[in-house]
């Protein structure tokens, strides 16, 4: 992990905005059932999900909004659909649970970063419940005093 980039070799793509609008609760591992030239793309570093989301339908989750933008060296005899809706594997235990709380406490659920693990595509996704604007002051003003006071730190023992 190089100091510049502060992003760990296995990380594919993070979502930073979620941790700003929400409060994150539970996190959840899920794999991700994808195609081939998307595999290829997302090697390649061509993903992004700061505008996903999990959605619930028949009993499984899908992670929609999540963008893989195709190769061009992609295969000619496929159509690729860059925001195409995706399923997550999850156990039945885990949706369930997700699933209850999204429609029952008024949790939403988000994606938080996209790695690999072995030779698979992971998806880190939360139980979050979303900030309001003074919370949000709040964090970023408490980040602002943790880096201050670090700072004083440092000069100090200089």
């Amino acid at each position: 992990m190089s100091k510049k980039s502060r992003k760990p070799d296995n990380q594919i793509a993070s979502n930073k905005k979620a941790r700003h609008e929400y409060f994150i609760e539970e996190t959840f591992e899920a794999g991700l059932s994808l195609q081939g030239w998307e595999v290829k793309a997302i090697r390649a570093g061509k993903m992004s999900i700061t505008e996903a989301y999990i959605i619930f339908r028949n009993g499984e989750a899908f992670l929609f909004g999540a963008h893989i933008q195709p190769l061009l060296s992609s295969s000619t005899h496929i159509n690729p659909d860059s925001t195409r809706t995706r399923k997550l594997l999850l156990n039945r235990r885990e949706i369930d649970k997700l699933y209850g709380a999204v429609n029952q406490k008024g949790y939403a659920c988000v994606p938080l970063s996209c790695y690999w693990k072995r030779s698979m595509v992971k998806c880190q996704i939360a139980l979050a419940v979303g900030k309001k604007l003074h919370d949000k002051r709040k964090t970023i003003k408490e980040r602002d005093w943790e880096r201050d006071k670090q700072r004083g730190f440092k000069q100090h023992l200089d």
